[in-house]
């Protein structure tokens, strides 16, 4: 048999030309591509859920007990809010570097940067356990100055506030060995960490079989239960099961120089957005606190049905990070910039999804939850904003945490999403709050506004390919 002079078959042969091989060729690395990512995907998104289970078992539970309950643990939330936005920072600074060293297989920078960054971390929980125990009214009075929710934020500061080392480790752990595509472990964990909270939970808050009626000291506790059995499994698995990537002694105490500060140069500015992102988010819920307990229970319930409703689009930018990481580090540096237009349109698809979601189950949320009068008002505007909030996001959630921080370029994420949630969002949502005086709502609504001011920079920033560089020794 023999090809014509384009490559092509001829009549009756089976071998096809070459445009049809590379349409073929083009049709298998898409499906290769899209399972990858949905590999990669469907656990952390799992994991995203289970997390989130646990914040809407609080508030569901909670919310039966009584509006100031509720109130109180939202507040007091806040304090893990922030530490945790702090641990994805580091952990997300360090996968830079770690996505990368893993396209080229060096799991010994691997071991020393997980080293310097468990470091870190359990000297920050060690940091927030002390505030939190010490200090809980002053933290409570910078939310709220209702002295009814800041008495209950109290009882539950105190007790969560040994939880913090220990998520400081499994937390910062589980995260990083993503960046090795080992995703699935912290799915298991944090999907028994949810049982446990939410049989605990149940039987403290209201007191089943014969248990004590504890109410926010219940959830406290429940929570304290699911973190214990997280480090557990955690150290289980990293001392027994995982020879890929081990949690070294060595490594912890003393530190490799020259990637402390490789660390320190891609990692700072992370560290610092998702610090200042977190802070920023804890001022929207002072402010928004400062507004009666009305506006911080509508808000509690917006806040759980956009972690809901982000779960596949926070699970798709750490994939993107992981697989342009990935694919810059082993110098592949077209196919990074083909997978990072594919991540952003499945982004946006799933961003939409969600965002239609919160639209379609608003009613249904506000009855189910039996809230009245002026929070059943505000929750249902609080959903409506939030139904495209979520959809913004998307877009620039897999822009910042996924392209740029996958090839270094995290010093412009921290300037636009600190620079504009503080110079924008905080500034002109505490003028209308507090020296203008608007409606709620329109304060909400400015509050909320940050992500659909991104979008513009990120789009050029993303065109200007400034995030494609090897960044590995």
């Amino acid at each position: 048999m023999q090809e014509n002079e384009y490559g092509c078959r001829r009549p009756g042969e089976e071998r096809p030309c070459i445009g049809e091989r590379e349409a073929d060729e083009s049709v298998m690395e898409k499906r290769d591509f899209y399972r990858k990512v949905f590999s990669l995907v469907v656990p952390m998104a799992l994991q995203n859920l289970i997390n989130v289970g646990v914040t809407a078992t609080d508030v569901i539970m909670l919310g039966r007990v009584s509006e100031q309950v509720l109130s109180g643990c939202s507040l007091g939330g806040q304090v893990f809010f922030i530490f945790n936005l702090f641990l994805f920072g580091i952990s997300s600074g360090v996968s830079v570097l770690t996505a990368q060293y893993w396209g080229k297989r060096d799991t010994a920078s691997i071991e020393k940067l997980l080293g310097i960054v468990v470091r870190l971390a359990v000297i920050a929980g060690l940091i927030f356990m002390l505030g939190s125990f010490f200090l809980p009214r002053q933290i409570m009075s910078v939310f709220t100055g209702e002295e009814e929710i800041i008495a209950e934020g109290i009882k539950y500061l105190r007790i969560v506030a040994f939880t913090y080392p220990m998520v400081a480790l499994s937390m910062t752990y589980l995260n990083l060995i993503r960046s090795i595509e080992k995703v699935l472990i912290s799915t298991v964990v944090y999907g028994c960490s949810l049982v446990l909270n939410f049989l605990v939970n149940a039987v403290l808050i209201f007191g089943l079989f014969g248990a004590p009626r504890l109410g926010i000291v219940g959830a406290a506790v429940g929570t304290l239960c699911a973190r214990t059995l997280e480090l557990g499994m955690m150290l289980f698995y990293a001392f027994v099961r995982n020879h890929t990537v081990r949690l070294r002694l060595s490594c912890f105490l003393h530190p490799d120089r020259m990637l402390l500060g490789d660390f320190i140069r891609y990692s700072s500015p992370v560290v610092v957005n998702e610090f200042m992102w977190g802070a920023g988010y804890s001022a929207t819920a002072a402010i928004v606190g400062h507004l009666g307990s009305s506006a911080v229970a509508a808000n509690s319930v917006a806040h759980v049905m956009r972690q809901l409703a982000t779960v596949i689009v926070f699970g798709i930018g750490n994939a993107t990070a992981i697989m342009l990481g990935k694919a810059i580090g082993e110098n592949k540096k077209k196919e990074a910039e083909i997978y990072a237009v594919r991540f952003i349109r499945l982004a946006i698809y799933f961003g939409m999804g969600g965002g239609l979601l919160i639209f379609a189950l608003r009613p249904l949320i506000v009855r189910g939850l039996g809230f009245t009068g002026l929070t059943e008002d505000y929750m249902h505007s609080f959903l409506f904003i939030m139904s495209y909030y979520v959809i913004a996001q998307s877009a620039t959630c897999t822009c910042i945490v996924g392209i740029f921080r996958s090839g270094g370029d995290t010093r412009f994420g921290m300037f636009i999403d600190a620079g504009i949630l503080w110079g924008w969002s905080i500034l002109f949502g505490f003028l209308a709050a507090f020296v203008w005086k608007l409606p709620v709502k329109t304060v909400y609504f400015i509050l909320l506004s940050d992500e659909l001011v991104k979008i513009p920079f990120c789009y050029i920033r993303y065109r200007q390919k400034k995030w494609l560089r090897n960044v590995t020794r």
